[in-house]
Order: C-alpha cells, then sequence, then structure tokens
C-alpha cells in the first residue's frame, strides 16, 4: 500500500513538471506572448530610428488616406529605410497597377530572429537578375503598402515598416496574428496607369 502512495505523490509532483516542460518546447504557446506590446514597442523604436535619421537613409511618410490638416500619432506613418534609390520620375497613384519584388515578414520572435516570412515573390536572397516581379493594384493592398507605393520611383528598393494600424489591424487574417507590424522588403520594377494592359516581367524589368 505504502507504494502505491509513493508512486502516486511522485506522479503528482512531476505532473507540473511535464506540463512546464512542454509549454516551454511548445514555440505556439509563447511565439505571440504579449504580442501586441511588443509590435507597439518594435515599431515606436523603428519610428524614433527613422525621425532622427542619423544615417540619412529613413523616411517617415504620412497614411495616404489621412488629411493633412487631422494630427496623427506615430502610428499614422511607415518608417522606410532607403535600401537602393532608382532613376524614375513619377510615382504611381492609388488606382495604377505595378509591377513589384517583395518579402514581408512579422517582427522578430522566439523562433523567427529574423522575422516570420509570410509572403514573397521570390526564393532565398534576394537578386535583381533572376527575381520574378509580380503585379498587383495599389489600392488593392493595405494601407501601409499602398502608401509606399504611391511614393516611389521606379527602380526604388525600400524596406518599409509598417505598424499594425495601417496593416491587418486588430483581427489579422488566417496568416498574419492580430496586431502585427509588417516588414515589407519592396522593389518597384514598373507601374501601368489604369485602363492600360501591363507588360509582362521580362520586358518590364529590361526597362
Amino acid at each position: 500500500m505504502k507504494k502505491y502512495q509513493i508512486m502516486s505523490c511522485l506522479v503528482a509532483l512531476l505532473l507540473p513538471l511535464a506540463f512546464t516542460a512542454c509549454s516551454e518546447s511548445d514555440d505556439t504557446v509563447d511565439e505571440f506572448a504579449d504580442w501586441q506590446e511588443r509590435n507597439e514597442a518594435y515599431f515606436s523604436g523603428i519610428y524614433e530610428q527613422a525621425r532622427t535619421n542619423a544615417d540619412g537613409t529613413w523616411k517617415l511618410i504620412r497614411n495616404y488616406s489621412y488629411e493633412d490638416t487631422i494630427p496623427i500619432d506615430y502610428d499614422g506613418y511607415i518608417a522606410v529605410q532607403v535600401l537602393k534609390e532608382g532613376t524614375g520620375s513619377g510615382c504611381p497613384m492609388f488606382s495604377d497597377s505595378v509591377l513589384v519584388n517583395y518579402r514581408g515578414r512579422l517582427i522578430p520572435s522566439v523562433s523567427y530572429v529574423d522575422g516570420y516570412v509570410f509572403d514573397q515573390s521570390y526564393e532565398g536572397e534576394y537578386n535583381p537578375a533572376t527575381a520574378k516581379p509580380v503585379t498587383m493594384y495599389v489600392g488593392g493592398v493595405v494601407d501601409g503598402f499602398s502608401t509606399a507605393l504611391q511614393h516611389m520611383h521606379i527602380g526604388d528598393r525600400w524596406r518599409v515598416y509598417i505598424p499594425y494600424q495601417l496593416g491587418y489591424g486588430a483581427s489579422g487574417n488566417d496568416v498574419i496574428p492580430a496586431y502585427s507590424a509588417l516588414i515589407f522588403d519592396i522593389e518597384l520594377v514598373a507601374y501601368f496607369r489604369a485602363g492600360t494592359t501591363p507588360v509582362p516581367w521580362y520586358v518590364a524589368g529590361k526597362r
């Protein structure tokens, strides 16, 4: 009888440890812990880096849909780090279609130190010689992405930081958790006015 009592006590003591070990090894438990606070703090830091622009490569761009006369907080802007400056002269409009190379990811987390890649138009390291850009409608993407496109010139390559308010908001979607700030590497290859037919990427990319 004492033997069974001892075994029962051991089980009772070890059971909580088993659950703890499980939760510590299961990334899905802690991956998005305090996710809203982490994303707000992350973008706030990026915003300050862009605002001070110590190395001259950063810019802040007000969300295109906000009237200039309305005061806004830091989360009404996207932060942009210019990776490469293009030579194009004009910018796409909201009603245009664009040809772009892009990669979208979340902020760094437990399992993804560089941020989880949730969407991309190319595999592996970016190579402009082999990348195959995709066509999209400027008005068909989230506000932060659309805002960036409307300020880019052909040949520009930007790293764009978007607060969750200008991304997928407090609801997220099937792939992106709620309250997620977004990080996009975007290269504008070409753009086309409304009513025109976009040319294939292998033609537009040679312009």
